[in-house]
């Protein structure tokens, strides 16, 4: 079933790293489970915060790498921009980062998360039903 109107999810690195397969196959599998996705690459803080009010997203996924601190100022700018808007994070995530971004209220996916969990939390932060 093609959703004429899919949600739009924008996903990020936060880092200079120049590791993309694990947001590439995330990426894959969210086009897969019915999402526009849009690829933001490698983006500052502000170009995060830009991209999302700019493309209207639904949802952001934020690839960490390695760098917590970097992605709770991004968190931050993204919820002075937009209160509501659901944050994802996955990438190099110790369990010390992934409770801090829990405190926040970010979901953590680390090395070794399914992309059927993913793609679920995706739906669900979304609103998206099946139908």
């Amino acid at each position: 079933m093609n959703d004429p109107n899919p949600r739009r999810i924008l996903l990020a690195k936060t880092s200079l790293d120049g590791h993309w397969r694990g947001l590439s196959v995330v990426a894959r599998a969210l086009r897969d489970g019915g999402f526009h996705v849009i690829m933001g690459g490698m983006l500052t803080g502000q170009e995060i915060v830009r991209a999302a009010v700019d493309e209207d997203v639904d949802l952001v996924g934020l690839n960490v790498g390695g760098h917590v601190e970097v992605v709770v100022r991004v968190i931050g700018e993204l919820r002075s921009a937009r209160p509501d808007l659901p944050i994802f994070a996955g990438g190099v995530l110790p369990p010390s980062s992934c409770r801090r971004l829990g405190e926040l209220g970010v979901e953590t996916y680390p090395p070794g998360s399914s992309l059927e969990d993913i793609v679920t939390a995706a739906r669900r932060l979304t609103g998206q039903t099946l139908g």
